[in-house]
């Protein structure tokens, strides 16, 4: 049976004792170093060769966890799992940024020997509630995403530009255009000449369809004259 090696990150000297002890129960894992505050850690870290760090996110009452996970992952192939006493949401996403592998509830230490053992083996699979916030996270960075997008291109792009660009989505001609807004055809492919450079798009049409998508067109009934 080959042995794992574990690293206990940990604050608070009842809970390090009372997690060290059940964990030297198991056959199969080998306590071989802790550490109560972000010094012992680093010294740890540096010195000793482990499997898997047991990694407190919360340390003297800061995240300190989230930067240690980060120097664990920068300086050893050692699997970090993080430890806190609650479902910490902000604090989840920011964990795996750093390279942590798993996030366990403290309460549920009878889980950590598995934890453990599919961390070592970097099988460890994510839980439900862990999930459920990541997935949460990556919806708030595609909508904050999609914001600073339409942002960017409504900077980018003049009013006339816009409009003539909602126009050509809604199917109107070059000519239904510059009709309808009472100015030349060269001057209407000039604003499409200008949003090509600008949007890098193939085509007009694509470049509309490209702001349609993403919703930057105002609402409106604007009706193509060729459309029945």
């Amino acid at each position: 049976m080959e042995t794992i090696k574990v690293l206990i990150v940990e604050d608070d000297p009842d809970w390090l004792k009372g997690l060290s002890a059940y964990l030297t129960k198991q056959p199969d894992l080998q306590i071989i170093g802790q550490a109560s505050n972000v010094e012992e850690a680093l010294l740890a870290i540096a010195k000793l060769e482990f499997d898997v760090v047991l990694m407190d996110i919360m340390l003297a009452n800061q995240a300190e966890g989230i930067w240690l996970t980060s120097e664990v992952c920068q300086k050893c192939q050692a699997q970090v799992i993080m430890l806190t006493s609650m479902e910490e949401k902000e604090l989840i996403f920011e964990a795996f940024q750093a390279g942590a592998i798993d996030y366990q509830i403290k309460s549920d230490f009878e889980k950590l020997p598995q934890a453990i053992r599919s961390a070592a083996k970097k099988q460890a699979p994510i839980n439900s509630t862990v999930a459920e916030q990541m997935r949460a996270e990556f919806r708030r960075l595609k909508v904050l995403e999609k914001f600073y997008q339409v942002k960017e291109i409504k900077n980018m792009i003049t009013p006339t530009e816009m409009d003539i660009l909602e126009h050509i989505d809604q199917g109107f001609t070059q000519t239904d255009i510059a009709k309808k807004f009472v100015i030349s055809i060269h001057t209407v492919k000039v604003h499409v000449g200008n949003v090509l450079r600008k949007l890098g798009g193939q085509s007009s049409k694509d470049s509309a369809r490209k702001l349609r998508d993403l919703g930057v067109f105002k609402k409106e009934d604007s009706q193509n004259p060729n459309h029945k």
